[in-house]
């Protein structure tokens, strides 16, 4: 099976090229970040006739997230349990597969603005919070991928200028010690399973000709469980939609499951 992770920016003016991708990469499964529209008017009968299945936990103008998924969905849940938050920032669903149930978590991390604002202290907590309930949630499903737009470069090899931007938003010691506290606890990442070729980012910024001079952060991230890992058969960033008209700055990476 395969899933992937898109942060589409805005999934009213991206619709169709979500649709566009999943037509030529029918995945199983995706998480969408930032869809910036309410419930109400997520696209439900379009993403139905493109043969998903699909839950969303949507905000007016900020955030958002959504599962689509060619198996039905159950146990939905939206947000941290017991974590209060207005923010719309987490969905999760059991989806039920040949070789058994898989829990997928969906999350559109905090950005933090920058070091020292109320904004980076919310991230911290934020990120402890997940931490604690992600414990809980693999005991209860060790068949578990966590997926999403991070906010962290884990390493400086996950950004185009690791030395100009030390210590800053997404670079941090605190951010990167909350990534490797979800590595600790269980948890591997997909993409670093396989070579693979160096300045490979996720995002790029929409000026300065970000995307053309790869000017990039790998932020987007697919966490496999213990159970799953040896059945990684493949993980990798599409830059394809990043050239789209009108694109997200982010671009999909997709993982494939044996």
């Amino acid at each position: 099976m395969q899933i992937a992770t898109w942060n589409v920016n805005s999934l009213s003016v991206r619709l169709p090229q979500v649709l566009d991708w999943l037509a030529q990469n029918p995945v199983d499964a995706i998480g969408l970040q930032e869809l910036k529209l309410v419930d109400e008017k997520f696209p439900f009968d379009a993403l139905q006739a493109a043969g998903y299945h699909a839950v969303s936990f949507g905000q007016k103008t900020y955030n958002g997230v959504a599962i689509l998924s060619r198996a039905p969905l159950r146990d939905v849940v939206r947000n941290i349990p017991g974590h209060d938050d207005v923010q719309a920032r987490v969905i999760a669903a059991t989806l039920d597969t040949a070789d058994g149930p898989v829990r997928l978590v969906n999350c559109y991390f905090v950005n933090g603005q920058a070091p020292g604002s109320d904004k980076f202290a919310y991230k911290l907590l934020w990120l402890e919070a997940l931490r604690r309930w992600l414990e809980a949630e693999l005991q209860a499903h060790p068949r578990l991928v966590l997926v999403g737009d991070f906010n962290v470069a884990p390493e400086d090899r996950d950004s185009f200028d690791p030395v100009g931007l030390k210590d800053t938003i997404h670079h941090t010691a605190e951010e990167r010690a909350h990534f490797q506290a979800l590595l600790q606890l269980g948890l591997t990442d997909a993409y670093r399973l396989f070579d693979q070729p160096e300045k490979s980012f996720s995002w790029w910024d929409y000026r300065m000709l970000g995307f053309q001079k790869n000017r990039g952060l790998r932020i987007d991230h697919i966490l496999v469980s213990a159970t799953l890992k040896d059945r990684v058969e493949a993980c990798h960033i599409d830059r394809a939609p990043r050239k789209n008209p009108q694109p997200s700055d982010h671009a999909p990476v997709v993982v494939r499951l044996g």
